[in-house]
């Protein structure tokens, strides 16, 4: 008898495992009048608009063939135009022979990205690996070494463009004004009245004015208050204003965990014996830094996204180099697909740093560390 009535136990649990996720679903959807009439209101703009926007961008696409092609169709998509210029907006007008440097540099760039996301890797090493890896993608992208060539020919920094300089602009920027931002933040909160004022004048005159502005100083005034003779490459002017507008709003992040620690935090360390530095770098900023993940991520999405801004000096990131293609004679009157390509790519970027900030908040929280 125990052997007849083991098969049958399976099917049943399956049923009742079904039976408890619709009664879910109609408790969180259809549990009051007010529920169902939202869920319903929702149900119909879908069917209004997914079949359209699943028909153009789908079913009848054009992924290959020619613009004459897509134009004859006249319905669809055409992403025959983002296969076409795919490489021009990763690259930019980076010479064609020479693309492998910058494709060579994305690829260490996903490698270390790759790395730094185990927790376990996190360590003094890595620091030293980001280091030696950010003078290689830079001496992959210049090809040379304090004018020595070691990749070939020197390629300009105005020739530089596209998802290679939106990379170079915004994780350089971000990762060299993140420790900017905490050197700001303490200072801020500092006892002492010179520097406490300096760091406070510092983020307020940053934060007073909009990015645009500081691109514009660093690349237009900046070169006019240097001595004669000295010139700095365009890029890396722009480069250092998004450095400093970075730490500024960081450093008010870092300032709001630093306040919501207890006193105790504080008494626990200084009871301990440390030093100012040993309390900061033991006690005090791994939590205020935990404290403040969502936040800081939230900056840098919105950073990162500011990095367009840079097309007013006449630099040609990711967007403004798709943008760019559309001026092509013989794929002209495709913009709808360019900006939706475009609209993906940050939405990738921007979704995947979210969902590491809440793995990292998650991992990094009391209740679930091991």
């Amino acid at each position: 008898m125990a052997d007849l009535a083991a098969p049958m136990s399976a099917p049943r649990a399956a049923s009742a495992t079904w039976r408890s996720v619709a009664n879910g679903l109609r408790l969180r959807y259809f549990g009051t009048p007010l529920n169902a009439a939202i869920t319903l209101v929702c149900l119909y703009v879908l069917y209004k608009i997914l079949p359209p926007i699943l028909g153009w961008a789908m079913f009848d696409a054009h992924w290959t063939g020619t613009a004459a092609q897509c134009r004859e169709a006249r319905s669809g998509a055409c992403w025959a135009f983002i296969d076409e210029k795919f490489w021009f907006a990763v690259f930019g007008l980076y010479p064609y022979e020479l693309r492998w440097r910058p494709a060579t540099m994305l690829s260490l760039f996903t490698v270390m990205v790759g790395l730094s996301l185990f927790r376990r890797l996190w360590s003094k090493n890595l620091i030293y690996a980001w280091l030696a890896a950010s003078a290689l993608m830079f001496m992959l992208m210049d090809g040379t070494f304090f004018g020595i060539e070691i990749f070939g020919t020197q390629v300009p920094t105005r020739l530089w463009g596209g998802l290679t300089v939106t990379v170079f602009i915004a994780v350089f920027g971000l990762a060299t004004g993140y420790p900017l931002a905490i050197l700001l933040a303490l200072g801020r909160r500092s006892h002492m009245p010179v520097v406490k004022w300096f760091c406070v004048a510092v983020i307020e005159c940053v934060r007073g004015v909009p990015l645009v502005t500081i691109i514009f100083m660093a690349a237009i005034m900046l070169p006019l208050f240097l001595p004669s003779g000295m010139t700095i490459d365009r890029l890396f002017r722009i480069q250092f204003a998004y450095t400093i507008f970075s730490a500024a709003y960081l450093a008010e992040v870092v300032r709001g965990g630093l306040q919501g620690l207890g006193r105790g935090q504080y008494e626990a360390a200084e009871s301990l014996g440390l030093n100012y530095a040993q309390k900061m770098r033991l006690i005090v900023l791994p939590q205020a830094l935990k404290m403040t993940i969502p936040a800081q991520v939230n900056t840098f999405i919105g950073l990162f996204k500011d990095t367009t801004l840079v097309v007013i000096v006449g630099i040609f990131d990711f967007f403004t180099t798709l943008r760019a293609a559309l001026g092509d004679p013989n794929w002209m009157g495709f913009p709808n697909e360019a900006y939706v390509f475009a609209a993906l790519t940050y939405f990738i970027l921007c979704f995947g740093m979210s969902k590491y900030s809440q793995r990292l908040e998650r991992d990094l929280s009391p209740e679930t560390r091991r």
